[in-house]
């Protein structure tokens, strides 16, 4: 199982009817909103809700994850003691998540709770939630004032634990958007208010997280945001997904941004071969685990057997490849997990890959056809072939199409170096195709 869905929520009190005491009509689009993403999850039924929150316990350079069984809380702080919760936690996700950030460097875990009770940026999404879904244990993480990078890496773990738990899981991005919207509002109004709420209603509704970073730290300051850091944690846990994002709702009537979008992830961008490659990776630079098979991988990687390169760069220089010229394994699924590995973390030209180098790499799988024997270099061609020189029990190989690798006799003369071959050896020559994954 995975993230199924994300929603990106905003929490303000007012909208609870034993708060707004009527004023909550003033939002209703909100409201409305609020309503369909919980008949979505209601639809969805998952194991586990992810909310992350503004008003959970948040340290500048540590993202708290609130540890225990459970957690109470109401909205007596807003005159409304009558509406409370009582939450049960994922103690499984949550460790794992934990262990997961310690292997990958990340400062997150569940130590330096001071407050033990929910807060309101959790309590509002729940409020509309419950009324639709009693099902699902929680999960609620706080930001903190480290890099938005850093909260995207945290996102990407989240991620990863939850597929490696099974859990059937929705995230829950909770955040107002600006609160300068308005000179009447409670905060007052500054331009970079209402610039930032159509431009995060943009990227969101496009699903375009990559420009979450484009959005300079003083300008975020100056709009009053409240929900970027968690919307950058919900981006990291739908890394690599090609997802539908749809605007539900946005309003700016109180002076804040209130913004509601769903997305459903459609797919992960890169093919089954290289997807497979990446979660290899991923998982065994973060955990030292090597995984199994994915339900993902179609018959055909699971059915049939190839020799298989992966091939690893990182800002355009190879960072690790290694491959076999013919099939070892049972299937093309498990060559290339058993390759992955080694590129990774036994490529004798360069140290293991560490888990903050993770969202840096271009990963590439290129899968063999069988070498056929030639008789001369003009039955190469450079681009289409690859080409193996033996000469003994000596071997280089050398796949084809590469940069910078534009002639055959380049070719050879490289896949010789490879091998150790010299020019006084006796050779062989194999040429093969190639199916390129990227």
């Amino acid at each position: 199982m995975s993230i199924e869905a994300a929603f990106m929520v905003p929490h303000p009190p007012l909208i609870v009817p034993q708060i707004g005491k009527g004023r909550e009509s003033e939002v209703q689009k909100t409201i409305n909103s609020y309503r369909q993403v919980a008949d979505e999850i209601a639809l969805i039924k998952p194991e586990t809700i992810i909310i992350t929150s503004p008003h959970s316990v948040m340290y500048y350079d540590y993202f708290h994850i609130s540890p225990g069984e459970r957690a109470f809380g109401s909205f007596a702080d807003f005159n409304a003691p009558m509406v409370s919760f009582d939450e049960e936690y994922d103690t499984k996700l949550v460790r794992l998540i934990e262990s997961l950030c310690e292997s990958s460097r990340i400062p997150a875990g569940t130590r330096g709770e001071r407050d033990k009770r929910l807060d309101h940026g959790t309590m509002v999404p729940l409020y509309f939630i419950r009324e639709k879904y009693k099902g699902a244990k929680i999960i609620r993480i706080g930001l903190s004032g480290l890099p938005l990078k850093t909260h995207y890496e945290l996102g990407r773990v989240i991620k990863i634990a939850v597929e490696q738990t099974g859990r059937k899981a929705v995230f829950i991005a909770s955040g107002d958007l600006s609160h300068k919207l308005q000179s009447y509002g409670p905060y007052g109004f500054a331009p970079e208010g209402p610039e930032y709420d159509r431009r995060i209603m943009d990227v969101c509704s496009r699903g375009a997280f990559e420009e979450l970073f484009d959005f300079d730290e003083d300008f975020c300051e100056k709009a009053a945001e409240c929900g970027h850091r968690s919307f950058t944690i919900m981006a990291g846990a739908l890394d690599s997904t090609e997802v539908k994002a749809t605007q539900l709702s946005h309003e700016d009537i109180t002076g804040v941004g209130y913004g509601i979008c769903t997305f459903y992830p459609m797919g992960k961008k890169q093919d089954p071969y290289v997807r497979l490659a990446i979660d290899t990776i991923e998982s065994y630079v973060r955990s030292g685990e090597r995984i199994k098979v994915p339900d993902y991988i179609p018959d055909k990687m699971r059915n049939t057997r190839a020799g298989a390169f992966v091939s690893i760069h990182k800002k355009g220089e190879l960072r690790g490849c290694i491959g076999t010229i013919m099939a070892v394994k049972n299937s093309i699924a498990e060559e290339i997990i058993s390759n992955a590995i080694s590129a990774a973390t036994r490529d004798p030209r360069f140290p293991a890959i560490t888990p903050d180098e993770l969202g840096e790499l271009e990963i590439n799988v290129d899968v063999l056809g069988e070498p056929e024997q030639i008789s001369s270099t003009d039955m190469l061609d450079v681009k289409r072939y690859g080409v193996i020189v033996s000469s003994g029990y000596k071997r280089g190989l050398l796949l084809p199409d590469l940069e910078g690798v534009d002639t055959v006799s380049q070719q050879v003369e490289i896949a010789m170096y490879k091998g150790g071959i010299t020019y006084d050896d006796d050779i062989t020559l194999h040429r093969f195709e190639v199916i390129r994954h990227k």
